[in-house]
């Protein structure tokens, strides 16, 4: 019995790699729908080798495809990703730029502080709410003060929400 289960987990582990080696593929296919899967798999894996391939993705010809992989590179919580995803910051498509700031948010590296505070301005305000929610998660005190501005001269409920929630995570308060 002990050897059985020995043999399935193997087949179960040369399976899950045989997979990660076709989602890296299908992020180069150039079916959109096989791309944007590919992406969303490999942010499920939990595997390193999934990193680079998504960043590539980071410059697909589709916006939906790089929403998907930013927000892929979050889930995988890997550093090298950070560079790659300040830049997406400045992407003409919202989604991309709401997916990066996410993704800043859940890798957590203090070098997106900046950046991130730059979006509080975005005109999309999902976008904004987007990035008060990264500043909240990276919780570094420098953000406080542009939160609180950006508090007072915000005007959407969604994202006066969300600029609270990152100033409580900030300051510890609760009046916010």
């Amino acid at each position: 019995m002990e050897r059985s289960v020995k043999r399935l987990m193997k087949d179960r582990e040369k399976r899950r790699e045989e997979n990660i080696g076709k989602y890296i593929e299908q992020l180069s296919d150039e079916s959109t729908p096989y791309r944007l899967r590919a992406a969303e798999a490999l942010g499920e894996c939990a595997d390193a080798r999934a990193v680079e391939p998504l960043i590539a993705a980071l410059a697909d010809r589709e916006n939906e495809v790089r929403w998907v992989a930013a927000q892929a590179l979050g889930r995988l919580h890997d550093a090298r990703a950070v560079e790659p995803l300040l830049l997406l910051l400045e992407d003409r498509d919202r989604w991309a730029r709401r997916g990066a700031a996410w993704s800043l948010g859940e890798i957590g590296d203090p070098r997106a502080v900046e950046p991130l505070l730059g979006l509080l301005g975005d005109r999309k305000k999902d976008v904004r709410a987007a990035a008060a929610e990264a500043l909240g998660k990276l919780r570094d005190r420098r953000a406080a003060g542009t939160l609180s501005t950006a508090l007072e001269d915000e005007e959407e409920p969604e994202v006066r929400t969300a600029i609270r929630r990152a100033l409580r995570e900030i300051t510890g308060e609760a009046g916010f």
